[in-house]
């Protein structure tokens, strides 16, 4: 049996066949490949700055430890742009200490500050505690994962504001952008698309602009690539995430993606070039402060300090 070749050094055995690329990839090649593709996300979306303080989220999962791995190699190069690590401990019992754990190991050989923000010290409730007080109100139709996304993105967003971050790096793939756009059209909402970009809007003074560098990046190659570079990360799945609608969406997806090969970037590409025509339909909503929380909100009250006062209330 013949070897095969990589495509793009002509020199290494290839190892990895990307479907819907036709590349025959060895592994440094590969490796190279997904840098490349960051750098280039980045260019394209104008995405960081050459002085930008970047604060990573990460959670210990091999998304998050790769985009540390690959942001740290390319900082090297910008001398005057720096790296923080941000995790939040939504307090899971026998799921996220090992994650932390993880992600700690791996700031400190990159030599990168990291940072864990917890869900008891921020809200006053652990994750198992919100679900075990949700349990109890059978007309509730918000998943774990409803109040986890809600309470992580502020607890995400004040780190990073707290330390003086100029945006906040989150390990979205391309695997979860469209999974997120199948759920909004799913969920009624498809206006929502508008917002949820590679980079997010500037709108609020305390609201620190978000950015997407593996957004056109395969789920399974995020893994590759912390397999190669060995990363070790946490594969346990959340206890809680089967009970969300995105689950079943994944898999479809998926199925689709093993038939035809390029199915996610052919939603993903479509949903970009029609998202500046959906984002004009969209009235732009004006930001004021929780007067709760004082944090940025649409409404008198944010989002977080309903579901909070909800919580107290059951």
């Amino acid at each position: 049996m013949s070897t095969v070749i990589c495509n793009i050094c002509e020199r290494r055995e290839a190892f990895f066949f990307r479907p819907y690329s036709g590349d025959k990839l060895c592994r440094k090649c590969f490796t190279m490949s997904i840098k490349n593709k960051v750098r280039a996300t980045i260019a394209k979306y104008n995405m960081l700055e050459y002085d930008d303080r970047i604060a990573i989220a990460v959670s210990g999962g091999k998304d998050s430890l790769s985009l540390l791995h690959v942001l740290a190699r390319i900082e090297r190069n910008f001398p005057k742009a720096s790296l923080v690590a941000v995790s939040i401990d939504e307090g899971i019992t026998g799921y996220r200490d090992e994650a932390i754990k993880m992600a700690a190991e791996k700031c400190k050989e990159l030599g990168v500050a990291h940072h864990i923000v917890s869900f008891k010290e921020l809200y006053g409730y652990t994750q198992d505690e919100i679900v075990t007080r949700r349990k109890r109100e059978e007309k509730t139709e918000l998943t774990p994962c409803a109040y986890c996304g809600v309470l992580r993105r502020k607890a995400l967003n004040i780190a990073a504001r707290e330390m003086k971050a100029d945006k906040v790096a989150t390990a979205h793939t391309l695997d979860d952008e469209t999974q997120t756009i199948l759920l909004n059209i799913l969920h009624g909402d498809p206006l929502r698309i508008a917002r949820q970009k590679p980079l997010t809007d500037d709108v609020h003074p305390k609201l620190v602009q978000r950015i997407k560098p593996f957004c056109e990046i395969p789920e399974r190659e995020t893994a590759l690539y912390a397999y190669i570079k060995k990363i070790r990360f946490q594969d346990m799945p959340c206890p809680y995430a089967s009970e969300a609608m995105r689950n079943d969406i994944r898999l479809f997806l998926n199925r689709m993606e093993h038939k035809h090969a390029g199915t996610k970037f052919t939603v993903f590409k479509s949903i970009e070039k029609i998202r500046p025509a959906i984002g004009r339909m969209v009235r732009k909503e004006e930001l004021t402060e929780c007067v709760k929380c004082g944090e940025p909100t649409t409404g008198e009250i944010c989002k977080t300090c309903e579901m909070l006062q909800q919580l107290k209330m059951l």
